[in-house]
């Protein structure tokens, strides 16, 4: 079979949150797949309930960068076996399932041990970061404002802004107040189908509903959590699976942004993730660069994990689908999304493109 018919798309997603449906499967799919499909593969993210340190069980992934490593194995898969579909889904009921367990849900959050909650880690890990760069905390501080308010904008954009109370713009660290930090409390679920073009034409997949997953790809440090905060601050990981996801799509996608032929969901738990995204991707060719980034483009489509809130696992995903659905409708051809793992020792980048 020629490379062309063995390059793996993104034919369909789906998404619940809140309870409040988003884009949905086209009725009949999943019976089509049982037909004419080899095999239907289903690679799922674990969800919070599941704890950090439990056994990872085959074709599961969990942290932050899963799904990015989720689809780097779907198209590992479909690229040797283009009769194959992989189906790859996470669901994370953080208000459903720890409706009356909130002890049991900031605790499970807590991956780190409970003297050191996830702000603290990020804290210690943004003042490594700080010393790296050069730069003065105050510096750093302002360049958080500034992401808060880039996330802001694209909610507000978007019709799904509320703002906060006050409480939260109040500094909780000594760098980070409560807007700055991820908001881990929705109800998710969602799923995406990834298939060959072989595959899709047997399907008979609209042309309009094929995204080409153009090139993916992760990277992962041998030590992950505060102890490894020096390691992980210089990105260098980040870097090294921008790089090849750019060049397996043949891409240069920090020029094609910055022009404003591309769109990005970047990982945006805490500032220091979003800032070395950008610097390890030559978007800001150095920190002082970031300020006018975030003056004239949106980092991210959704509003980030701040705003918009975080399934847990599971906002790569989110954001998958989200740019699946932004190149599906024609609003852009071009998209990245980015996932950081645990404190950062996982990092995945993904290009999403017009068939």
């Amino acid at each position: 079979m020629n490379s062309q018919a063995n390059k793996p798309l993104i034919i369909a997603a789906q998404r619940t949150i809140d309870g409040r449906n988003g884009p949905a499967m086209a009725p009949g799919l999943e019976d089509a797949l049982c037909r004419f499909a080899e095999e239907t593969v289903r690679l799922e993210i674990d969800p919070l309930e599941k704890g950090w340190k439990s056994p990872l069980e085959e074709n599961h992934f969990r942290s932050g960068c899963a799904p990015l490593e989720a689809l780097s194995r779907a198209v590992d898969l479909i690229v040797q076996h283009p009769g194959l579909a992989v189906v790859i889904e996470g669901t994370d009921r953080l208000i459903s399932d720890f409706s009356n367990r909130t002890a049991d849900r900031r605790s499970l959050m807590n991956i780190y041990g409970e003297n050191c909650p996830l702000p603290e880690a990020y804290t210690l890990l943004a003042h490594a970061f700080i010393e790296q760069a050069g730069i003065r905390p105050e510096l750093f501080k302002q360049a958080a404002g500034m992401l808060y308010g880039n996330y802001a904008r694209t909610a507000l954009e978007n019709g799904s802004y509320e703002a906060p109370s006050d409480k939260w713009f109040a500094y909780i660290t000594d760098l980070f107040r409560g807007v700055d930090c991820a908001n881990p409390v929705i109800d998710f679920s969602g799923a995406l189908i990834v298939a060959s073009v072989a595959l899709a034409d047997r399907l008979d997949i609209a042309a309009h509903d094929r995204v080409a997953v153009l090139g993916v790809a992760t990277a992962e440090l041998y030590g992950d959590g505060p102890a490894h905060v020096a390691e992980i601050a210089t990105y260098d990981h980040l870097r090294q699976a921008y790089d090849y996801a750019c060049d397996r799509a043949g891409v240069p996608f920090a020029d094609l942004f910055l022009q404003g032929q591309a769109l990005l969901e970047v990982y945006s738990c805490f500032p220091v993730v979003p800032m070395a995204f950008l610097l390890a991707s030559g978007i800001a060719p150095s920190f002082e660069d970031i300020a006018p980034v975030l003056d004239e483009h949106a980092v991210t489509i959704t509003g980030g994990m701040n705003v918009a809130r975080a399934p847990w696992n599971n906002p790569a995903l989110n954001g998958l689908i989200c740019m699946y659905e932004k190149i599906r409708s024609g609003k852009t051809s071009l998209g990245a999304v980015h996932g950081n793992g645990g404190l950062g020792y996982k990092q995945g980048v993904a290009l999403l493109g017009a068939a």
